[in-house]
């Protein structure tokens, strides 16, 4: 196999991740993503298809502008038509224009693709392939062939497949991409072909070119154990994107590829501090995409190093080897404790920590907190994610919080409201609140009965804690927790509030929405003023 274990990756989450249904990128998304991708050493990004909408051309123009820092851009275009010149294709004068050193050209490895697809000869497709990569070449671009539906093509007839990549070989691709573009090949058959397309070819993995590549999609769930198989056989290019995104079930998830290979493997996919940003930059361009990042994704994900269990927590203490296969500092993750009825002494213990609050084993209060979390749980409450929520009972436990304010009393009133196009609700809500001896009696609308509750309380609020107008909500779910119960059953309520540079968690439960949403709105807005203080002031320790 050779002793250079480099492997080159190839990002596709601008062209192909885009292509997963509720992704819409901007020109300045796009921009964006490139860069943090470049910022975390992906050798290879591709840039879209400059010619298809004016958006991709705008995107190469920019970066003909500011160029990235180290990763070659890559523009995308098919093999010019059938029965035309290449040098007269409009499509690959859009691609030169684009200004990028490489090019990726995909052509058809399926013969039913190019009768039924193409509606042309099996000849002419070889002659599409020839003339559009030594066009290419004679302009001076360097050259990435994608075989698409490679694996499917090889299958039903092996020998004219064969034939689109000596071709793509000959005409001077550096590159030769098996892609399984319906995504339903399995690791067995990856290998197995894999191992024919090295001898067909006599690729010598490592030395000289064409190297060879692959591209998986995940619609049978195996792209990124198809993308690790064609490792193993020689495979020096891996295609895929961030967090998985693409078309129908996915593309290979990069954020698992990279770590399995580089962690695992023993080969070289990135730098050491580079690996580290990796689920910094998952989270993040899942917020860009306006997608919800997955909690439970391997390596990245919020809750892959999360500890629940009391004997499993009390194990990580002692060696995380015990319950953890990496270090999740090595791809910039971090292990959490988390807080549930079924914790012990150890998961509060180094939950505290987290706080900056060092508990003794022995102290009456460790005990005081693990028995309030598992009589709040049996009613509802959930502090695996309102951990804004945990801490605050913490440290009402350990007597470390104030007493902001007193509710003396709300009222919520809602209107349905019916006019021109879709109906509308309307809410006004009072509170009367006493802070610091003082009676407030304040009223706010809203579009809803939480909006204006919210908005009422902070009314109150404000002029005596101005650091509440940096307050804002930014996610409120609600579940029904005893759904026999029908209108009368209790309700949980999860707010995550913001101060434009943290987010928290607070949860709320009764059978009365309102109260179970006000529970949640005041404890965000109480563990916000904690925040703050605690900012000025470092926490006590124990």
């Amino acid at each position: 196999m050779g002793t250079d274990k480099r492997i080159w990756l190839y990002d596709t989450t601008l062209r192909d991740g885009a292509q997963r249904e509720g992704i819409s990128l901007s020109l300045e998304d796009k921009l964006k993503i490139a860069r943090q991708l470049d910022k975390m050493g992906i050798p290879f990004i591709e840039g879209g298809w400059p010619g298809a909408n004016p958006k991709d051309v705008q995107f190469f123009w920019k970066l003909q502008e500011e160029p990235l820092t180290q990763a070659e851009v890559v523009a995308f275009c098919s093999t010019r038509r059938p029965n035309k010149l290449a040098a007269e294709d409009p499509l690959l004068k859009a691609i030169l224009a684009a200004g990028t050193r490489w090019v990726t050209i995909f052509g058809k490895s399926w013969d039913l693709h190019v009768t039924e697809g193409l509606k042309t000869s099996l000849e002419e497709n070889l002659n599409m392939i020839a003339d559009t990569i030594e066009y290419l070449r004679s302009q001076g671009r360097r050259v990435i062939y994608d075989a698409e539906h490679w694996f499917d093509g090889y299958l039903n007839n092996p020998e004219y497949a064969l034939k689109t990549l000596k071709t793509a070989k000959e005409a001077g691709a550096e590159w030769l991409v098996l892609c399984d573009t319906n995504g339903g090949t399995l690791p067995q058959d990856v290998t197995r072909i894999i191992q024919d397309v090295v001898t067909a070819l006599d690729i010598q993995p490592d030395n000289g070119s064409p190297q060879l590549g692959i591209h998986t999609h995940n619609d049978s769930g195996t792209a990124v154990a198809n993308g690790l198989a064609g490792v193993v056989e020689g495979v020096r290019m891996v295609q895929g994107t961030i967090n998985g995104y693409g078309e129908r079930c996915g593309n290979a998830n990069l954020c698992t590829l990279v770590p399995n290979l580089q962690l695992k493997m023993g080969y070289h996919c990135l730098a050491d501090r580079e690996l580290t940003q990796l689920t910094k930059t998952s989270r993040l361009i899942s917020e860009m995409v306006n997608l919800a990042p997955d909690h439970h994704a391997p390596f990245v994900g919020r809750s892959a190093f999360a500890h629940k269990g009391g004997i499993h927590v009390s194990a990580v203490q002692k060696n995380p080897l015990t319950y953890e296969h990496i270090k999740p500092e090595n791809i910039g993750n971090e292990r959490r404790i988390v807080i549930s009825e079924m914790a012990g002494l150890s998961n509060v213990l180094s939950k505290a920590k987290t706080f900056g609050i060092e508990l003794n084993k022995e102290d009456a209060a460790c005990r005081e907190i693990l028995t309030r979390i598992k009589e709040l749980e049996h009613k509802g409450y959930q502090f695996e994610v309102a951990e804004a929520s945990f801490e605050l009972l913490m440290r009402q436990a350990l007597g470390q919080t104030k007493s902001f304010f007193q509710l003396q009393g709300f009222q919520v009133h809602c209107d349905m409201l019916y006019g021109e196009g879709m109906p509308y609700s309307n809410a006004l809500a009072t509170i009367k609140l006493t802070v610091n001896g003082e009676d407030r009696l304040e009223a706010a609308e809203g579009n809803g009965p939480v909006s204006a509750l919210d908005s009422a309380l902070r009314k109150a609020l404000v002029n005596f804690y101005p650091e509440i107008a940096q307050f804002h909500l930014t996610d409120y779910k609600v579940r029904i927790l005893d759904g026999g119960a029908g209108t009368s059953a209790n309700t949980r309520v999860l707010i995550e509030s913001s101060n434009g540079h943290k987010r928290w968690t607070t949860v709320g439960v009764s059978a009365n929405i309102l109260e179970a949403s006000y529970q949640a709105v005041v404890e965000g807005i109480e563990y916000g003023l904690l925040l703050q203080s605690t900012i000025k002031k470092p926490a006590k320790s124990l």
